[in-house]
């Protein structure tokens, strides 16, 4: 494996933050050779963009993501981050939030406005309201700081496990009204087509997220099945099979915060719901 120049820290005495992040650079794997779930190897080229104002911290990130396979582009405000976004179209983003100027939440919305690339937000905020407005603004994930190299690695690995734009290919699952090219998963006027990535609403183009898109198909394969929270929080961490089913509070609020979003896309009143109920305590379902 070819080797990656770790750079120099930069007045690690005074800033304690940043010198955890570097004590554990040898905790960085490397680059991963399992197949995505369309069946290509993750060690071909792909792109990632890192916006981060501190530039030894900004090094870090770009190394991570560099010996995970990525072609890695790196911005120090939200409006140059932007920009790149625009002319690379990365799979991934990590965003930090507290930079000067446009801040790390206008930054993912603006983004979001321009990308469906998986967002990975990056704070030493903890508080949960600092996550749920980072996802709200677009984020498919936050990660507080500091945190291992690692974490971010599995983290971003999960983001990447989650099937997209494919029908099945185990023969095993044909039977599951699973959408795949030029099928379109439909009820009551809304329409989805996981290859294309497109939601209609009356004919009508719909824009969402990652993160809600994966989560209406997956109501709308289950039908009038409920999904509880905990099983959308393990689909979008790409755990859904795995034998660990562990879901914290702020997961499952995360997946609040979510549907709010969708519904409120999709033009739907939770009330009166045109497409999608809540089942009080357990989860969500479609409507009949």
């Amino acid at each position: 494996m070819p080797s990656v120049r770790v750079p120099r820290v930069i007045e690690t005495a005074h800033h304690p933050f940043r010198s955890a992040f570097w004590d554990i650079m040898t905790d960085v794997p490397g680059p991963s050779t399992a197949p995505d779930p369309e069946g290509a190897s993750v060690e071909e080229a792909r792109v990632a963009v890192v916006i981060e104002d501190e530039e030894d911290i900004r090094s870090l990130l770009s190394t991570v993501l560099a010996q995970a396979g990525f072609e890695v582009h790196g911005a120090a405000n939200g409006a140059d981050g932007v920009e790149l976004v625009r002319e690379h179209q990365p799979l991934v983003t990590t965003l930090d939030v507290n930079m000067p100027g446009m801040d790390g939440f206008e930054t993912a919305k603006r983004i979001r406005a321009i990308s469906s690339t998986y967002i990975v937000m990056l704070s030493a905020r903890t508080e949960e309201i600092d996550a749920l407005q980072g996802l709200e603004a677009g984020a498919d994930d936050y990660v507080a700081k500091p945190f291992r190299p690692r974490e971010l690695r599995a983290r971003i690995d999960a983001m990447l496990r989650r099937p997209r734009h494919v029908a099945p290919a185990d023969p095993d699952s044909a039977a599951l009204p699973a959408p795949g090219d030029g099928v379109w998963l439909e009820h009551h006027g809304l329409r989805l087509n996981a290859s294309t990535h497109l939601v209609t609403v009356d004919d009508q183009d719909v824009e969402l997220t990652r993160s809600e898109f994966d989560i209406l198909a997956d109501l709308l394969v289950a039908g009038r099945r409920v999904r509880a929270k905990s099983d959308l929080a393990l689909m979008l961490r790409g755990d859904q099979y795995a034998v660990s089913d562990f879901v914290s509070d702020s997961d499952a609020r995360a997946i609040e915060v979510h549907m709010a979003n969708l519904r409120r896309k999709l033009g739907e009143s939770p009330a009166q719901p045109r497409w999608i109920e809540t089942v009080r305590g357990v989860g969500y379902r479609l409507t009949a």
